[in-house]
Parts: structure tokens; sequence; C-alpha cells
């Protein structure tokens, strides 16, 4: 399937089945948002990345505008679709301040491997309690997609969109397997650091290497 949908760069990933929060200060986007509201419209995320726009992004559904303050800023709620491939950008839309893109949607396979997920899960809790961050997912393990995984796996945002641009889940887990395997030793590394920073000033009992 292919059409034409009014674009909102942004220098973030957005993952279908993301809820997202928005505050909308350009004069332009204001419109934009205002146009989709009243024609009950989606609108498209694609990624900005180094100042280099990307061809893979995700399409929005406007939830709720959820403010509106009187210089014409909106805070408005938003959830992603699906995602998309640009085939052209519209810099030029007759009357419209803003651009808009032709895209396409490819097809995404979301069947994946539920023991990976689990071991992904226990990955995750590794690295947020060696990093003190307090993370439970709403939903059950069997339920959760690697897109509800990505924000949390200290990808980047390069790795956040490389793993938008995988369309089979299969292929986004073992991404993910990979990247926490080879984070590890850098976790720990960290670890190791922060104990001799600690250990600063005081007696320490060293063994001695057999030299």
């Amino acid at each position: 399937m292919t059409n034409f949908i009014p674009i909102f760069p942004l220098e973030l990933v957005v993952y279908p089945g993301e809820e997202l929060n928005l505050h909308i200060r350009e004069t332009r986007y204001q419109q934009m948002i205002r146009e989709c509201a009243e024609q009950r419209k989606d609108f498209g995320i694609p990624p900005v990345i180094k100042g280099k726009l990307h061809e893979y992004g995700t399409l929005m559904q406007l939830l709720h505008i959820e403010k509106t303050y009187p210089d014409g800023r909106l805070d408005i709620r938003t959830r992603g679709l699906k995602v998309f491939r640009i085939l052209e950008v519209i810099r030029d839309i007759p009357e419209k301040p803003y651009a808009g893109a032709i895209v396409h949607y490819p097809d995404n396979h979301t069947e994946g491997d539920h023991r990976l997920m689990r071991s992904l899960v226990q990955a995750l809790h590794w690295l947020h309690q060696k990093l003190h961050i307090e993370k439970s997912f709403d939903k059950p393990i069997d339920h959760l997609s690697t897109y509800d995984l990505a924000h949390h796996a200290c990808l980047g945002l390069e790795g956040e969109y490389q793993v938008l641009e995988l369309l089979h889940e299969r292929q986004r887990q073992e991404y993910l397997r990979r990247h926490l395997k080879n984070i590890r030793p850098l976790i720990d590394e960290i670890e190791k650091l922060k104990e001799r920073v600690k250990l600063n000033g005081h007696f320490r009992d060293l063994r001695m290497p057999d030299f």
C-alpha cells in the first residue's frame, strides 16, 4: 500500500504501539496537527539523525489534543501505528507550510521466539539493576515485543533506528540479544571502576602477583 501523509521529522525513533506525548511549538506543525484532528488523518514521524532525514518512520495516530495554549502551542497524545518507508519527500505542498511524503508500508512480521524474549527480558532486568534503574513492563512477557524493549536497552538513537528498519520480529530479537551481550562486559568494567573509585584513599588489602 502506498499513500501520501504529512510528516513531522523529529530527532527520535517511535515504534508501532508506542504512545507518545508531544508539545507542539512550531506554527507549521500546529496547523498540521489541527488539520489531522479535523480530518481524522494520521501523520508520520521519520527520524532525523545527525541532521539527516531517514527513510523509515512510524505512522502516528492523533489520539487527543490535550491542551491548546493562547499562543497556539499544543499538547497532544499520539500512538504509533505501523512502519513506513519514504519513497519521495514532498517539500512544497500548496497552501501547506509543512512537508509530506509518499510512503509505502512494508510487511512487518511480528511472530518472535518466546524463549528468546524471556532471555531478553532477563538481560534487561540485569542491565537495569546494574544501572540502578527501576523499570517494569505493563504487559506479561508473552505479550511483549521488541518494540516494548528497545527504548530501554541503551541502544542510542542510531541503534533504535536500526531496530525500526528490521521488519521481522526474530531479527529484532537477535539484534537486541547481540547488543545486550556486547554491552555486558562494558557494564561490568564500569562496576569495577566504581569500586576502584570508592577505594581511593582507603587502606586496601591486595593480592600480590606471582612475579
